[in-house]
């Protein structure tokens, strides 16, 4: 149970900072409204930082779907937890979305755009092409997964020591590979807050985009099983 606890914990965590910054860039009259696309990866950066630096200890600080099924698939880590673990991740994730919902509920009522209050809670693409996005979110989950997999204590997950390395290759997937779909690279910190865009009594929000949904979740998972695979064929 305190593993699970420990998911719940590192992944809301993640989402209050990860979502906190899209919110405070993108809203209408926060303080931070309109900042760059280099703010908001710094702050993504930082909440991995943060959420694994803060649950490691816990529970090896997966906070991400395609993680503990990368690490399961590698041998590094239990089946028997898998369930629990992306339960954990989702409620940590859902939780989050709601409460930074609440912190900038002024800042939504003054934002008319639909897109833009979708946009702090989950991803899209700059350019709709269905393929190419599903790419980008494979490509882009293998590369933090494989990274990951080397990080990884055996059957545990990260340790606290690589807090500041997993934020670090956040940062620079996103500014290196983030643009075209903004680098979901985690299903639950896709669906999560996409859910709770869907039930939350937000003014004038508009539609949750159900059509593109499955591409942050698929791509992915698919993305962290081939960088388990990769990685049990490397001979080091």
């Amino acid at each position: 149970m305190e593993a699970y606890l420990g998911e719940v914990l590192g992944t809301f965590l993640l989402m209050v900072l990860g979502l906190g910054v899209n919110a405070n860039v993108s809203l209408k009259r926060t303080y931070g409204s309109g900042g760059s696309w280099l703010l908001i990866n710094w702050g993504w950066g930082i909440a991995v930082f943060v959420a694994v630096f803060v649950s490691a200890g816990i529970s090896g600080a997966h906070i991400n779907p395609a993680v503990t099924i990368g690490l399961a698939v590698a041998g590094k880590f239990s089946w028997a937890l898998v369930p629990g673990y992306i339960i954990a991740q989702f409620i940590g994730a859902i939780l989050a979305a709601i409460l930074i919902w609440i912190q900038f509920k002024n800042h939504f009522e003054e934002t008319e755009d639909q897109g833009t209050k979708l946009g702090v809670f989950s991803t899209g693409p700059a350019i709709k092409d269905t393929w190419n996005n599903l790419y980008s979110e494979v490509f882009g989950t293998f590369v933090l997964v494989l990274a990951v997999l080397f990080l990884a204590a055996p059957d545990v997950g990260l340790g606290s020591i690589e807090a500041l390395p997993v934020g670090l290759l956040v940062f620079g997937i996103g500014m290196s590979l983030g643009g075209t779909t903004g680098y979901a690279i985690n299903p639950a910190r896709d669906l999560g807050p996409r859910l709770a865009h869907a039930f939350l009594p937000i003014k004038g929000k508009g539609s949750s985009n159900w059509a593109y949904s499955w591409i942050p979740v698929l791509g992915p998972l698919v993305g962290g099983v081939l960088a388990a695979f990769v990685y049990s064929l490397l001979p080091f």
